[in-house]
């Protein structure tokens, strides 16, 4: 164990957890919600640092990340753990640390220059704290992101959103990029089916583009839970009003697993629905995840195509250095 940062003593050797938007309050011998940080005599300590849980190198696009250093990859890495209790993660055998504590698996251990060197030996661009919550794993993220940009790496958090503006904050010199997952516009989803709460994820997405970290936002369509026509067309008012019309907007498809493998997958046209609302709304760049269409990346002035995608491919057709070629408006991103 590390002792944690982010955290400060009240009475009777308890403590609060500053990370994320729980702060919750652990009396001696017990966790958090994460289930990865806990207090030992007064102090907080974290079981997630320096144990790599997942690793390998991913094309950017994968994150995702499409206005970000694209036809890159990046090293991405987890820690076991999460904040969130999510019914339907994809990555819930890894993210669940509860499951995991049954045989201690915490992963493999592995230095903060241990990971640079791995991205670097594989040619990636940057690295990315992903598959789980990097939140959870901060201290072991903030070292890494250190060593990172002393090597000329980009650093990335794929992020549910919750955490702290303290947090934010002090990771902000070292942190390029970030995707969030904005899972729904309605407080009663995210109490139920993620055991947390929506304006703090609100509040960290307007932090995050007032900080200037490059911002791609993404939401899940899971069938008559955050599929409306109203609550679509709320969470694409937001991004265009609050954070800006160039931040891109990923919608994607919903596949049944873990505690929601009786679910239905979402329906393609749904999917449609909300990159169609997002475009009404005014939104430069609305992308669709795990359908066949709305990959492609279009200047919002000429509505040329500047770069193509097929996959995890992109193919950079109209644009150069940052402009479309053929009438010179800029297009948001970070295209190295």
């Amino acid at each position: 164990m590390k002792e944690a940062l982010l955290w400060e003593s009240i009475e009777n050797g308890a403590v609060v957890c500053g990370l994320c938007h729980h702060r919750c309050r652990i009396n001696k011998g017990n966790t958090g919600v994460c289930s990865v940080r806990k207090n030992e005599n007064g102090s907080l300590y974290t079981y997630a640092y320096g144990r790599v849980i997942a690793e390998q190198a991913d094309p950017i696009e994968k994150k995702p990340l499409y206005h970000f250093l694209p036809q890159s990859y990046s090293f991405s890495v987890a820690a076991a753990g999460c904040n969130f209790k999510c019914g339907f993660c994809q990555n819930w055998s890894i993210s669940q640390v509860s499951e995991l504590r049954k045989n201690r698996d915490w992963g493999k251990k592995a230095t903060p220059e241990q990971i640079v060197e791995s991205a670097l030996e594989l040619g990636c661009k940057s690295i990315s704290f992903t598959y789980t919550e990097p939140a959870i794993f901060f201290e072991y993220c903030l070292d890494t992101a250190k060593t990172a940009k002393q090597k000329g790496l980009k650093t990335i958090f794929v992020s549910n959103g919750y955490m702290t503006p303290e947090a934010l904050r002090m990771i902000r010199p070292f942190l390029d990029a970030c995707n969030i997952d904005l899972k729904s516009f309605r407080n009663d989803y995210y109490r139920k089916l993620c055991g947390a709460s929506l304006k703090p994820v609100l509040e960290s997405l307007r932090l995050i583009r007032e900080l200037g970290i490059w911002l791609e936002v993404t939401t899940l369509i899971i069938t008559d839970e955050n599929d409306s026509g109203e609550e679509l067309r709320d969470i694409a008012a937001f991004i265009a009003n609050d954070l800006g019309k160039d931040v891109p907007w990923h919608v994607s498809r919903f596949f049944p697993q873990y505690k929601f493998a009786g679910r239905t997958a979402s329906e393609t046209a749904s999917v449609e629905k909300a990159v169609r609302i997002g475009r009404e709304a005014g939104l430069s760049f609305v992308y669709a995840g795990n359908v066949d269409l709305a990959h492609d990346t279009v200047c919002p002035v000429c509505h040329k195509t500047v770069m193509a995608r097929r996959g995890y491919r992109t193919d950079i057709l109209g644009l150069e250095s940052g402009r479309c070629k053929s009438c010179g408006a800029g297009i948001s991103g970070v295209f190295g």
